[in-house]
């Protein structure tokens, strides 16, 4: 089997439906399938080893990632914002390839590669004009690898993370209901093309038949404006999305949100402040919490609406933590929290979270980092509750090692987000003689607030915490880096701490 039985599915089922908004243009289910088909004649013709995307998100991912599915060729769209020295060592990883996008730049970069190269705006039209009749072509999509995506390399090269067909039919047919969204559903997806997230965006929408309404480059400001003009139902969006939208609705933008039935998060820590706002601001609408990563083709456990609204308005702190949580593993999924030496921990302990199942691939064109159970380990560290509730505390690699004791920077940055004169906090490693590490925080002071001194945050620390997680360095920001999915860039704040 191959994903483009999902887009055969939807045009077979409803081909006049819209199936995806983008730039103001409509194209329905059967216009989308006749494009990927033309995709597949380019493709067939170029004879290249990877369908590449060097873009912001359009009709062009969409009609590119059906189309190397047809061909049965790895569909890898680049991170267009990598800088050039990064960006031509993926080019040459993958070519020869059909590369859709940034003209200019590929030429520039990749010219001697044997790389396909079409500006976006070339390639619908291409893909428009090579698209046959049914009766001219059949197709054989087979199964193998769907997607490639490179992982964000921090001290190494990226690595090449491999989906096959299996992973991602396993991963749409466990979790949605083909045709189930009303022909008025509409989904906005503002995330990368890139990421995981997005790939998993347009295949779930698609399979329930929801229209897919794109935003190219996210600001709050076009969100709410696309929101209210196509009266979406349903949207992705990463925390500093939330919080950018928030911030702009409390600054007076108005926007007709009455349609908003479903919101879902991911890809980084949501401060307890900002969902406990936005339940408040949506009361209508249903919070979704998806935890995933690519080797998992996207989510693997979720925090449901109900559940938010549960530990919004209860009184029992137990009940009220879960918002810090991630949820439970999906039905489809088994997962464990485990010791540095690969045994089983029991609830309440934290260490390293291992996942298995059929949507798991946890494969890299270099190798598959499976056991022989085929349990994937993520580099995840967190903890299961005594519920099954799954709690993060951030990757194993960012584990603060003082004195031989393994500190969370998640406990830490808890306690100091608790503080009402700090939007934002970040605890890392720092070197020490002593200890070989101690703990660094960067803190953002709350907007019309003082940043509290050293020492009072050092005595916070020390008052709910034990003393081994009281800072050794301190340093007050205007803002922490973050990555576009929300992603606290750990390896930047530690540069900040050392400078």
């Amino acid at each position: 089997m191959n994903i483009t039985l999902f887009l055969e599915m939807a045009a077979d089922a409803a081909p006049d439906r819209v199936g995806l908004v983008c730039d103001g243009k409509r194209w329905t289910y059967a216009e989308l399938l006749s494009a990927a088909r033309g995709a597949f004649e380019l493709i067939e013709a170029s004879d290249c080893d990877h369908v590449a995307l060097l873009d912001e998100s359009s009709e062009a991912a969409v009609i590119a990632l059906f189309g190397a599915a047809l061909a049965g060729v790895p569909y890898c769209p680049l991170n267009y914002r990598l800088p050039d020295t990064d960006l031509a060592a993926l080019l040459g990883r993958i070519a020869p390839a059909l590369v859709v996008g940034d003209e200019e730049r590929v030429t520039r970069l990749a010219d001697d590669r044997g790389h396909t190269i079409y500006a976006r705006e070339d390639f619908t039209i291409a893909v428009q004009e090579a698209s046959p009749t049914a009766e001219e072509r059949e197709y054989d999509a087979e199964g193998g690898i769907a997607i490639q995506l490179f992982t964000s390399g921090t001290t190494a090269a990226p690595k090449a993370a491999i989906l096959r067909h299996s992973n991602l039919l396993s991963y749409i047919l466990g979790t949605v209901e083909f045709g189930s969204a009303d022909e008025d559903d509409a989904a906005l997806v503002s995330v990368p093309p890139y990421h995981i997230a997005g790939i998993s965006a347009l295949l779930s929408s698609i399979y329930s038949m929801r229209r897919i309404v794109m935003l190219p480059a996210f600001s709050p400001e076009a969100w709410l404006t696309l929101a209210e003009a196509e009266k979406v139902t349903n949207a992705f969006v990463v925390p500093t999305m939330l919080s950018r939208i928030i911030e702009t609705l409390d600054k007076g933008m108005n926007a007709d949100l009455s349609g908003l039935r479903a919101i879902a998060y991911g890809g980084g820590k949501m401060p307890l402040e900002l969902i406990h706002r936005a339940l408040d601001l949506f009361p209508e609408t249903g919070f979704t919490n998806a935890y995933g990563l690519t080797e998992t083709s996207s989510t693997v456990a979720l925090l449901g609406p109900d559940e938010h609204r549960e530990a919004h308005t209860s009184s029992d702190p137990k009940v009220r933590a879960r918002l810090g949580s991630v949820g439970k593993p999906l039905p489809t999924v088994e997962l464990e929290i485990r010791d540095e030496e690969g045994r089983p921990l029991p609830s309440g302990q934290p260490g390293e979270i291992y996942v298995r199942g059929e949507q798991v691939s946890g494969e890299y064109k270099e190798r598959s980092v499976l056991d022989a159970q085929g349990w994937f380990p993520t580099r995840d560290a967190g903890y299961l509750d005594e519920d099954g509730y799954l709690f993060l505390s951030g990757r194993a690699d960012d584990v603060i090692v003082r004195g031989g004791e393994n500190i969370s920077p998640g406990e830490i940055e808890d306690v100091l987000l608790g503080h009402p004169a700090l939007a934002d906090a970040a605890a890392v490693a720092v070197p020490s003689i002593e200890w070989g590490e101690a703990v660094g925080i960067a803190v953002v002071p709350r907007e019309g607030h003082d940043a509290p001194s050293p020492e009072e945050l050092r005595e916070l620390i020390r008052a709910r915490l034990r003393s081994s997680r009281v800072p050794d360095k301190v340093l007050v920001v205007k803002e922490l880096p973050y990555n576009e999915m929300g992603k606290l860039l750990r390896r930047e704040v530690k540069t900040l701490l050392s400078t």
